[in-house]
């Protein structure tokens, strides 16, 4: 069939843009029959910027146009709209072949018969622009879950990002529950997510922890809040090594010794004893004058209780109190105030469940602290049984200031044993002695006659916590 109709169609335009050929950088393509048909730029089809450069604005040209520019046609000064009633109006026409239009045009045949669709169900309004939007997005995100992402994320202090919102959703049971990814998209786009706050997330460190629950507490004062009444509020926070469970969480008036022991021995109670615990070197857990024994150290060694200190200056050694003291802070203490010790802990109690039982944790495959820990099996006994050493021991009791009498001399031990009795056994050493108190080594007497500086040393046996993955490893005696 020849194309007589629709190449006289545009005869006239040609002649017009003939004379442009030479500055607009086109050249002109000749038809099979000879006739010139029309000028095409350099390289592609004609583009309308209006609608994201394709020839039929919304529905995509996937016809391939080559680098030599022999497919596609153009439609200068012309509107989209032009364009697509010119197109329908030739391939409408008796005899028209669609697939050398499309050719001439520059579109694909999948274009060309989308066109004609719309042209013969709606007319000259089926070419108008429409919206690409679609009519159904079945993966958007229910609106439903998507307030329960923003109660969760307020009921956090607006702390808890993507993973653990998704965590949290999940162990509720909903479904249906989007990538974290996605959660952390409806917080930006409600405004719940600043970059500043992205910021100041620090990067990612070595972790070690203990294998099993109750292996290691550690234990520290958070620093003080000012309340309305004019005093300070001491938050006490002990937290288990393998679970990150909160074990105390407690409002004090003070960081006096016996304050700390009030509050351990209600959690001696309800969830046993541990076998060690890790606390900094200042009061109550160490002596200021450098004595690494306190009366509160001595009590926990006679429940049994291994005591480590941290390196000095080295708060990270007790990282994870470290990370639980500035959640607290993030999530509780941030934005608000307290008008006493009461309301304190009263806070700190309604948040205490849902750090434990609820808040999923990074660090343990977003599982929860309960859902690791469980309680010791060594109960805390209401009467302390004697202490009894071995047959072979020498035992001296300590006096008020804080020495031990052995072979004819006075040893210094510490004050915070005063009273209690200590055991003497040698070592593999001639003239060494190891002292011990219950099960602990607590310091090393040196009787060997090597000059008058180093002759009766008596090396106080404290124990420093392990940093890394140095844990596993057994730690020296005596520093």
């Amino acid at each position: 069939m020849e194309l007589s109709a629709p190449i006289g169609g545009i005869e006239a335009r040609r002649r017009s843009m003939e004379a442009m050929s030479d500055t607009m950088g086109e050249r002109r393509l000749t038809h099979e029959g000879g006739g010139a048909l029309a000028f095409l730029p350099l390289k592609g089809g004609c583009r309308d910027r209006g609608d994201g450069g394709h020839p039929f604005g919304d529905i995509v040209d996937t016809y391939p146009i080559s680098e030599s520019g022999r497919f596609g046609m153009p439609f200068l000064e012309v509107s989209v709209m032009d364009q697509r009633r010119e197109f329908v109006v030739f391939a409408t026409m008796a005899g028209a072949n669609i697939r050398e239009l499309c050719r001439r045009f520059g579109i694909s045949p999948t274009t060309g018969y989308k066109w004609l669709d719309r042209y013969g169900q709606e007319g000259l309004t089926g070419l108008a622009e429409q919206s690409r939007r679609p009519h159904v997005s079945p993966r958007r995100t229910p609106l439903a879950i998507e307030a329960k992402v923003l109660d969760l994320r307020e009921l956090s202090n607006n702390v808890w990002g993507g993973r653990k919102i998704k965590g949290r959703l999940e162990r509720q049971g909903e479904t249906g529950i989007p990538a974290a990814s996605t959660i952390t998209e409806i917080l930006r786009r409600h405004g719940r997510l600043t970059e500043a706050g992205a910021a100041e997330h620090p990067g990612p460190l070595q972790r070690f922890e203990r294998e099993s629950p109750n292996e290691l507490w550690q234990i520290d004062f958070k620093g003080h809040i000012a309340t309305h009444s004019g005093g300070r509020c001491h938050p006490l926070t002990a937290l288990d090594d393998h679970s990150r469970y909160n074990i105390v969480l407690s409002a004090c008036g003070n960081e006096q010794g016996q304050t700390v022991r009030r509050e351990l021995e209600e959690a001696f109670r309800r969830y046993g004893l541990p076998l060690a615990m890790l606390m900094d070197n200042g009061p109550p857990w160490g002596d200021p004058g450098g004595d690494p024994h306190t009366g509160f150290s001595v009590w926990l060694m006679r429940l049994g209780i291994r005591v480590l200190h941290g390196r000095p200056r080295h708060p990270q050694t007790q990282g994870k109190e470290e990370r639980f003291h500035r959640t607290l802070k993030a999530e509780v203490l941030n934005g608000r105030s307290f008008r006493d010790h009461t309301e304190c802990q009263r806070a700190f109690d309604e948040w205490r469940p849902r750090y434990n039982h609820e808040r999923p944790h990074e660090s343990l495959a977003m599982a929860t602290p309960a859902e690791r820990y469980r309680p010791s099996s060594r109960s805390l006994p209401e009467v302390l049984p004697a202490i009894e050493y071995a047959p072979g021991d020498e035992v001296r009791k300590v006096d008020s200031g804080g020495f031990i009498s052995f072979k004819n001399r006075a040893w210094r031990i510490s004050k915070a044993f005063r009273g209690e009795y200590v055991a003497l056994r040698s070592t593999d050493e001639d003239g060494v002695f190891d002292v011990h108190y219950c099960t602990h080594r607590i310091a090393t007497l040196d009787l060997r006659p090597v000059d008058r500086e180093t002759c009766g040393l008596v090396d106080n046996a404290e124990t420093r916590c392990p940093q890394g993955p140095q844990a596993q490893q057994q730690q020296p005696a005596s520093s």
